[in-house]
Order: structure tokens, then C-alpha cells, then sequence
């Protein structure tokens, strides 16, 4: 059973525009493919606010149909840390389900997987 996040609503609040910018990009991934969060960021007319693109990921509800799963980071992982709770190795499953493979450290091949935009 996936984690559970933060925000109960499955899109941006109506003023926030750079969190709409920020999903719009998002929901263009196709599956398999991944985009990093600077990637996301610029594509978003934010360049160098990847951090943000992770925050606003971050507080979706789990019930949203934005594929937040298919940002990662610039290494080519899945950004692990004690405040995701668990939904880093949730992300990871997702990703697999959808064909992209890892590494047994837990990497992917970054220029296979990326969207090219």
C-alpha cells in the first residue's frame, strides 16, 4: 500500500501558478521515461528551482493522477530520504513497473531513461 501524503487536494491550489506550471510539465511524461527535477524546473519557466518542483510533488495527494513518480534526481536515482517515509522504494517499484531498470545500487541509466521533451 502506497505511503501517504501531505496534501488532500489532487491539483495545485487556483493562485499558485508555478505549482500548475510544475504538473502541467509533470503530467507530459510518458511512462517510462523519467525527467529530473531541474529538468521539470526549466521546462516549467522556472530554471534553477528544482527544489520547489519537489515540494510541490512532494504535497500531492496520493490519489492525484500526476505521475510524480517519474521525477528523480540528476544521478539517476530516486531521492532517498527519512521524510518520504517509505514512498522512495514505492517510487522505485512504480518505475520498475513501467520499465525502468536499476542497478543493484539502486541507479538507472539516466541518458536511456530521460524524456527527451
Amino acid at each position: 500500500m502506497p505511503p501517504k501524503r501531505t496534501l488532500h487536494r489532487t491539483t495545485p491550489s487556483p493562485g499558485n501558478e508555478a505549482a500548475a506550471a510544475i504538473c502541467a510539465v509533470v503530467r507530459r511524461i510518458p511512462r517510462g521515461w523519467v525527467a529530473t527535477y531541474g529538468q521539470v524546473a526549466a521546462m516549467a519557466g522556472l530554471p534553477r528551482r528544482a527544489r520547489l518542483v519537489g515540494y510541490v510533488l512532494q504535497h500531492l495527494d496520493t490519489t492525484t493522477d500526476i505521475p510524480w513518480h517519474r521525477v528523480v534526481n540528476a544521478k539517476g536515482e530516486v531521492s532517498y530520504t527519512l521524510s518520504r517515509h517509505g514512498s522512495d522504494a514505492f517510487q522505485q517499484r512504480l518505475l520498475q513497473e513501467e520499465g525502468v531498470e536499476f542497478d543493484d545500487r539502486n541507479r538507472f541509466d539516466l541518458e536511456r531513461f530521460r524524456w527527451p521533451e
